[in-house]
């Protein structure tokens, strides 16, 4: 077939195609392989680094309460003034992820890639471990940061009542709102880490967009949540119970459904399914090993 019929525009120097074939976007298995390796990395990190880095992240992730309390209790009343306030959820998102802080609907996705590209009980007691100090740490921290924020004279009563508001916004939901919501919750999550290594210039405004989104939905998580519930609870309108068996239960659920079983699974299983299909030319050429330059 002759280059003119071939679909490839005509008249491209040798230089502008090398430009087409390197500003290609990175195939679903180079992303895969990104978040897999940041995965096994965690899953190597000691309990104590885990714990204090989990631990920094909840209470940055008070930032959120605190900076949607501040917005709510400044604006006037209405649906104009909520999608403003909104934006204040984005605030812990964006500290504990350019931090590097350990957010466990982060590794609801990313430590799970080496599972199940591993599946070993050595790695599936990794990711547990894992798991379970990141959310204490994340806990903790979220806990800690809504009793300081009640208990000492930071804010006005005007700010005061709009951290309990935004708490009694989401115990609205019930035991199955709190499940379903947290999975839509847990998939974008994912969806904002798999996006990332592929838009890292722009990695300012995917943490934004997608935290709005949730932030406009009322889509439920675990960490953010635990703060704006349990400041509820320190002020006496709601009990431990409620906390953990309305609150915290289905929506940790439903952030490591939408997380784990769901987008990483997908995510991977495109992945493995990918791997048998042939790579274009250009991606070919591109694992090949860099020429050295000739000497002059």
């Amino acid at each position: 077939m002759s280059q003119a019929n071939d679909g490839k525009t005509p008249g491209l120097s040798a230089r502008e195609k090398q430009d087409v074939n390197e500003n290609q976007p990175p195939r679903a298995a180079v992303l895969h392989e990104i978040i897999r390796t940041q995965g096994d990395q965690e899953l190597e990190r000691n309990v104590a680094a885990l714990w204090w880095s989990a631990l920094a992240a909840g209470l940055t992730m008070g930032l959120s309460l605190m900076a949607m309390g501040l917005f709510n209790s400044r604006l006037p009343d209405g649906e104009a003034s909520k999608v403003i306030a909104s934006l204040g959820y984005c605030a812990g998102f964006l500290a504990v992820i350019l931090a590097r802080q350990q957010l466990f609907t982060e590794n609801t996705l990313t430590a799970v890639l080496p599972v199940m590209s591993k599946p070993t009980l050595n790695n599936v007691g990794r990711l547990l471990r894992l798991w379970s100090v990141v959310l204490a740490g994340n806990l903790a921290g979220t806990l800690l940061v809504a009793w300081v924020m009640l208990r000492l004279p930071i804010f006005d009563a005007a700010t005061d009542a709009a951290f309990l508001d935004i708490g009694r916004k989401v115990m609205e939901n019930d035991i199955g709102q709190m499940f379903a919501k947290g999975i839509v919750s847990g998939w974008m999550i994912a969806t904002m880490v798999w996006m990332i290594p592929s838009q890292e210039s722009a990695k300012l405004w995917i943490i934004i967009l997608i935290t709005y989104l949730m932030a406009l939905g009322d889509f439920t998580h675990i960490v953010v949540g635990s703060a704006e519930v349990s400041y509820l609870v320190f002020a006496g309108h709601l009990d431990w119970r409620e906390f953990w068996l309305t609150f915290a239960g289905p929506t940790l659920a439903g952030n490591i459904v939408g997380g784990s079983l769901i987008f990483a699974l997908i995510s991977h299983a495109q992945v493995r399914s990918d791997g048998d299909s042939p790579r274009p030319p250009h991606e070919a050429r591109s694992d090949a090993p860099p020429q050295r330059p000739r000497k002059r």
